[in-house]
Formats: structure tokens, sequence, C-alpha cells
């Protein structure tokens, strides 16, 4: 006997490839509900750091650590002999580096002075620049010496510092605080160029908008997905075609049940 026509040629999905189905888009739902909440966490985070940056304080040679983004206004002279400089540095296209300068205060105490950015190009020799001499008040933004990811590899080589480490003037005795002065105005001053590295809430926000479309996505796909693996699972009633069916049967009648029936009708 030939197939069935109104019979249905794929299988039904197996427990396994359900319950796969089931476990791998609720997974992806569940990571882009996460994932949109953390980056709504980070926008809140990077607004109130901004406005902590913002009502950051102006303080004069301060005794206490300085709070992230605060104002200094510093008095003292450049200790030259121990300028490095942070590598792999750009500003408006150019590669160069930015030139790293202790300061000596009035009180005796040290600080790190960033005094901005030195076009170099692709060369690799020692970086050399002008540094006042006598006496000098700065002023500029705090930025506190805060945790980084690993670095692999040496940090210095020769004058030259891959990100700033203070343990490269240990000689010097240590510094008043853990951070350092990015320089504003000033003697010594070269081209600014830092920037807080902040992403602004708004991208954040955007960011939380994208991963909860996927996850709403996803349980779009979950669900329909679901209805027809479980349709699919269902017993299916398989109709007999119209060709196929036995034929009814015809009552049969003998000639002489004929023959009464038509002499019983004729009577008058």
């Amino acid at each position: 006997m030939g197939q069935n026509p109104f019979s249905s040629s794929k299988r039904a999905p197996t427990v396994k490839v359900v319950l796969l189905w089931w476990g791998f888009w609720s997974l992806l739902v569940i990571l882009g509900l996460a994932l949109g909440q953390w980056q709504w966490q980070r926008a809140a985070e990077k607004e109130a750091y901004l406005a902590a940056l913002a009502a950051a304080p102006t303080l004069v040679s301060p005794q206490e650590a300085p709070p992230e983004g605060a104002t200094l206004i510093l008095e003292g002279r450049y200790q030259a002999d121990e300028t490095r400089f942070l590598d792999n540095r750009t500003h408006d296209g150019e590669l160069g580096v930015a030139a790293l300068t202790p300061l000596r205060g009035d009180d005796g105490r040290l600080w790190l002075i960033e005094r901005g950015f030195m076009p170099t190009g692709v060369s690799r020799e020692a970086p050399s620049v002008a540094t006042p001499e006598g006496r000098v008040t700065l002023k500029g933004q705090w930025q506190q010496d805060g945790k980084r990811a690993p670095l692999f590899g040496a940090n210095q080589e020769g004058l030259r510092l891959q990100r700033i480490q203070l343990d490269a003037w240990k000689d010097l005795g240590g510094f008043a605080q853990a951070g350092w002065l990015h320089l504003e105005e000033g003697p010594g001053l070269l081209k600014p160029w830092w920037e807080p590295s902040v992403l602004p809430p708004s991208r954040h926000l955007g960011y939380a908008v994208q991963w909860w479309g996927l996850a709403a996505a996803a349980l779009v796909v979950l669900l329909l997905g679901g209805r027809r693996m479980r349709l699919a699972r269902q017993p299916v009633q398989v109709s007999t075609p119209v060709s196929e069916r036995a034929p009814e049967r015809v009552p049969e009648y003998a000639p002489e049940d004929i023959d009464a029936c038509g002499q019983q009708e004729t009577k008058p």
C-alpha cells in the first residue's frame, strides 16, 4: 500500500529535544534580562560619579586624601630629573607620550604631576621635555590611583611607562597621596589631553534597552517554538480518503418481492 498523503511525514520531537529547546532559549532570556539590569545599574553609577565630579571641592595642598575629581592647588618645585613618560598616548590624531614630573611641595611632601601630551610619532628614542625651575604654583584635577586590569610584561622601559604606577618613583620616599594631578594651569603645562574615561549614562541605558529587547525576542521564539513542538507531539487523527472507503451496499430485492409490491400499488 502507498503512503497515506494525509499522515505527517515529520517525526515528533523527542523529550530530549524539547528540554534542550526550552533550556537554551530560557537561558538566553535570563541572560538578556540580567545584562540589561547590569547596564541599568551602570547608568545609575555613572550618573552618581559625574555628579560627584561636578560637586568636587577645590583644595589647597590637602593633608587628607582628596576626593576623585577635586581641584587641587599645589605649590613647590619640580623634580625635573625624575620625569617619566606615559607611553602610547594619542591626541588629535597624533601619537606621543604624557610627561609625568614629581613636585616637591613647600612642606616637603611629594606629588605626581601629569603635565600633558607631547607628540613623538613612532620614534622610540627617549623623550625629553623642558621643565621650569624654581617655585611654581599649579592647578589641576585630581585622579585617585584606583584598581586597574593586570599588566602583562614590564611596566617600565627606560623612561617610558605603560601605565602610571607610583612605585616607579619609589626611590623618592613615597608620595603624599595615592594619585596624581592632571595639570590644567601653571608653569610646565603641555597640551592638556586627559578626560575621565566615562561612558555617558545614556549609552548604558541604550545598552540596557538592547539587552531587554533581545530577551523579549528570545522569549517570543521560545513560546512559539514550544507551542509547535507541543502540537507535533500530540497524536494525529489520520483521515481515510473518500476514494478508499468501502462502497455502501444497496439493498437487493428478489423479483417476486418487486411483483408483490407492484400488485399492491395497482389494487383499487
